[in-house]
């Protein structure tokens, strides 16, 4: 094989690189939800974050590649690429819509194409950020086996439908060039398409798995159950906003795009707003500095900006960041007391609400400073605010579509699953641990 052009080695590299950061927010997931979650139940909330990333990987390559990428002929930046393309398509009237990939499956066809290689490992790394978010939301209860399950459902189908239709030339994106709605679905590097995709299917699985014993007592009160490890949970966010730079700044897929600075600068900002703003709520309302809902403030501003990142200024970054920390707390508020669904590490609200929250605000404040050409559409992307009220509509399109097929689809699985071979651990599993009971080891032996 002949040696890249420079410019398309370090582009390579560059998608490498935030290819390996966002794998490194595996490690901040596991210790962020082991943390929110209890001591007698460490083993089996590490273990499903750990565990979910080689089942998750191999999914993805054996039929989620395929299916989400199959039919994207190649990325310029990176260079050419070599193996053939192909998307199944719904042509109605003069007009193509992509549904699914059908090419690139187990890696056959691109086994030597530096390019898409490259590109399976970075939307790998994507889709097992997408697939550990239930996790958090389904701790505590959840069988290991129908785990596995999950893993192999959302790395292989669940996942890589929704992001071919944003990210693989599907019918959300073309609806700029199909029916004139601005550029399509347009996201960065995922607010809908990894975390409001995760967060929904957390929810779905949530409602079918159940809230865990003793959340809601008989006289109606909701039961306040903490976490065993508070700065382990702290550290586990400032892992991921780490690993929150390659995530957005390598979307980019070029090195040598000025606009990274922007992506990172944006990126900061968000996350810090978010912090804030969610704590600040937080203590006016509850009278106390809850360090805890600063963490998903952090987590929640990072969801929010990862759409928009490119497409925005310093300032709309700090505002996005700041709507988005408010709205975790009155998520998390709604979906416990009037909703009563258990979500123990607040992973709903913190993706599905801000993954929605920033596909949206991608809508209103993009600036028309960047994304020039972007989904085939002449001119850079403009928000409602700056002259283009049709791109506002294709963002909600985008996330209207998530919210009812993802839900659906997920609702669904599980339900079957739990049909086939049940959930929820035994009442007397969950009251002992299930650490000691569904995984045979203690986190804590000597405690």
């Amino acid at each position: 094989m002949s040696a890249f052009p420079l410019e398309h080695a370090l582009n390579l590299a560059w998608v490498l690189l935030g290819a390996f950061l966002v794998m490194f927010m595996q490690v901040g997931f596991a210790m962020m939800e082991t943390g929110f979650t209890r001591a007698k139940n460490a083993v089996n909330t590490m273990a499903m974050n750990m565990i979910v990333y080689p089942v998750g990987v191999l999914g993805f390559w054996l039929c989620g590649f395929g299916l989400m990428l199959g039919g994207t002929h190649g990325w310029p930046t990176l260079g050419a690429a070599l193996a053939p393309a192909r998307e199944i398509s719904l042509h109605i009237g003069e007009h193509s819509y992509g549904i699914l990939g059908a090419g690139k499956f187990a890696l056959v066809s691109v086994a030597n194409d530096p390019v898409n290689l490259a590109m399976f490992l970075f939307a790998a790394m994507f889709m097992d950020t997408a697939a550990t978010i239930p996790t958090g939301a389904m701790a505590e209860r959840w069988r290991f086996l129908p785990f596995l399950a999950y893993g192999l459902f959302m790395s292989m189908f669940l996942y890589p439908l929704y992001g071919n239709w944003v990210w693989g030339g599907g019918w959300l994106a073309q609806m700029g060039a199909n029916l004139g709605l601005g550029h399509g679905h347009v996201d960065f590097a995922g607010s809908s398409v990894v975390h409001m995709t995760g967060g929904v299917t957390a929810l779905a699985g949530a409602i079918v798995l159940g809230p865990r014993v003793g959340k809601y007592r008989r006289d109606e009160t909701v039961a306040a159950i903490p976490g065993h490890n508070l700065p382990m949970a702290m550290v586990g966010t400032l892992i991921l906003a780490f690993g929150w730079f390659g995530f957005n700044t390598a979307s980019t897929l070029n090195a040598t795009d000025g606009r990274i600075a922007v992506v990172a600068s944006n990126t900061l900002l968000s996350s810090s707003a978010g912090a804030i703003a969610a704590l600040a709520t937080a203590w006016y309302l509850s009278r106390r500095p809850d360090i805890g809902m600063a963490c998903n403030g952090m987590l929640g501003g990072l969801v929010a900006i990862t759409a928009p990142c490119a497409f925005v200024g310093p300032a709309t970054a700090v505002l996005i960041g700041a709507l988005a920390g408010p709205l975790v707390f009155l998520v998390v508020g709604l979906l416990e007391r009037r909703l009563r669904i258990d979500d123990p590490v607040g992973a709903i609200a913190v993706h599905g609400a801000c993954g929605a929250w920033g596909a949206l605000a991608l809508g209103l404040f993009a600036d028309g400073s960047y994304g020039e050409g972007w989904n085939g559409v002449a001119g850079p992307v403009r928000g409602l605010l700056f002259g283009d009220a049709r791109q506002l509509l294709a963002q909600l399109i985008g996330v209207v579509c998530n919210a009812i097929v993802v839900f659906a689809l997920a609702y669904g699985f599980f339900r079957l699953l739990d049909r086939v071979m049940g959930n929820r651990v035994p009442s007397e599993v969950e009251w002992t641990g299930l650490d000691s009971l569904e995984m045979g080891s203690q986190a804590y032996p000597h405690a």
